[in-house]
């Protein structure tokens, strides 16, 4: 059996159904070219009988795409495939997706009509649209839940009539990946003629299986499969795309190859997930922003000895940079050590004890920590070299009550106190200083910014003060915004007692 598995990417079908992630025609036809980068076989476009926006979406991305082949899905209706027809003219590869639900459940309650009807109108649906196009899909909706002797009967009529490529839906997540694999198996058994068409399935997520039942179904002789960036679609979403294709990648044994080039899979999700404004979880496999993060220590230490520990796949084979060693309060020595390297901070010994305590505090009022604090954290060493330190601070401030600073400093090993009203908290404690230096400094600019944008962030505050006609900058970072501009300011201090 050949092992290449092609690609059938319905993100801009079934994928666009999600509530609110609709996308215009310009929008439509970006993703369609980034698919067409990505290597993605089959693109189904649309459904054009359902709308005409749908069906100027097919139009344009059929003259905007070249090699792929453009797929429109209908009903088993004449009028569906009168329309998918029209809207492929300018396809230079066309397909037409027709079907109709094959489960006991469909036929009774969503046609009220028979398993032999249901023959019937599949077949004449695949022969009305064979007189349009040579490429015909057909597929047996709800199969995941059809009983497989009478779903290797409609198989087998639909390729006799025409079929060039049956579709094998778990329509509503149903299956096991032990049965799914096992219906696939069952109509290679039983289907005579199955040689002549390419078997596809198409899985959804409502158990979390789809990714596991596709794989099952490729395992067991399928070689299409129906799948969408980042996984996206009706209610808990199809298959993902990422996840088929480097688990084929990953698992050299199973021979299995693909046209996808995975290096533009992560861009192809963020460029999905913005315009779709659908953002990815970020445990989500392969394109999840925490897929190769790590933050335990012993998972770091690992990894910085040897990726393989603890990554199966490289992240630039998809796209990313390189991983990301997280740092939070679990995190260890070796992998402070080897950010601030990265950074191009060079701490050992007794050095990178005292910035790993320091990393620690700090770790523990913050979730994660980020470049920018290390940088900050790799000059702590530097300020114990200088000339006046913080000792203390204590504020007093709140609605209706008057701000009251206390501060305590070391200056050359003597100790000083002072305290001060201000109209605000930095303020008074600003004049606390003043009281102990006895310098005239005025403040020329304050910035506070926040790093992350969180409540438990970092700020950092860029100072500017002048003092006998000079200037001096001072800069300082902490979670309290009071004594961030405090340090500020004791770091402008330092900067002209040096001088």
């Amino acid at each position: 059996m050949d092992n290449r598995v092609y690609i059938f990417d319905t993100t801009l079908r079934d994928g666009e159904q999600v509530p609110g992630c609709q996308l215009n025609t310009v929008e439509k036809i970006q993703v369609a070219k980034q698919l067409e980068a990505l290597g993605v076989d089959v693109i189904e476009a649309g459904f054009p009988v359902s709308s005409p926006g749908d069906f100027n979406s097919v139009v344009e991305i059929s003259k905007a795409v070249t090699w792929p082949t453009i797929c429109a899905l209908t009903r088993a209706v004449e009028k569906d495939i009168d329309a998918a027809a029209e809207a492929l003219k300018f396809a230079k590869h066309k397909r037409i997706h027709t079907g109709i639900g094959t489960s006991d459940s469909h036929i009774k309650y969503k046609f009220n009509s028979t398993r032999e009807e249901i023959i019937e109108r599949a077949v004449k649906a695949v022969k009305y649209a064979r007189r349009y196009v040579d490429d015909v899909e057909f597929y047996c909706e709800d199969a995941g839940r059809t009983d497989n002797d009478y779903l290797a009967r409609v198989v087998e009529a639909v390729i006799k009539a025409g079929a060039t490529v049956v579709n094998i839906p778990d329509t509503n997540g149903y299956c096991l990946p032990a049965d799914f694999g096992a219906k696939i198996k069952y109509l290679f058994d039983h289907v005579d003629g199955i040689d002549n068409a390419i078997i596809s399935t198409h899985c959804h997520n409502d158990l979390g299986m789809a990714t596991a039942n596709t794989m099952a179904g490729v395992l067991n002789g399928a070689r299409q499969i129906e799948v969408t960036i980042n996984g996206i679609g009706e209610r808990a979403g199809n298959t993902s795309l990422e996840e088929c294709a480097m688990i084929m990648k990953c698992h050299h044994d199973l021979g299995l190859v693909t046209n996808i080039n995975t290096q533009k899979i992560y861009p192809t999700s963020r460029m999905v997930s913005s315009l779709m404004n659908m953002p990815v979880q970020p445990n989500k496999a392969i394109v999840g922003r925490n897929a190769f993060a790590h933050s335990s220590g012993i998972h770091q230490d690992g990894v910085l000895k040897n990726k393989s520990t603890y990554e199966i796949m490289d992240p630039h084979d998809v796209g990313i940079d390189d991983n990301s060693i997280v740092l939070t309060a679990r995190s260890g020595r070796a992998a402070l050590k080897h950010r601030l390297a990265v950074l191009g901070v060079n701490l050992e010994g007794e050095r990178l004890d005292k910035t790993y305590e320091k990393f620690l505090e700090l770790a523990d009022k913050k979730k994660e920590i980020n470049d920018d604090d290390l940088l900050i954290l790799g000059g702590v060493d530097i300020k114990e070299n200088h000339h006046l330190k913080l000792d203390f601070l204590q504020v007093t401030s709140g609605v209706g009550v008057r701000p009251v600073a206390s501060v305590g400093v070391d200056i050359a090993g003597e100790k000083f106190e002072a305290a001060a009203t201000g109209n605000g908290p930095v303020d008074a404690s600003i004049n606390a200083l003043k009281q102990i230096i006895k310098r005239h400094m005025t403040i020329k600019e304050f910035t506070i910014q926040s790093i992350n944008k969180g409540s438990d962030d970092t700020c950092k505050v860029h100072m500017q003060v002048e003092h006998e006609g000079r200037i001096y900058y001072g800069f300082s970072a902490n979670t309290d915004i009071v004594s961030a501009s405090v340090e500020a300011y004791i770091d402008c201090i330092n900067k002209f007692v040096r001088k």
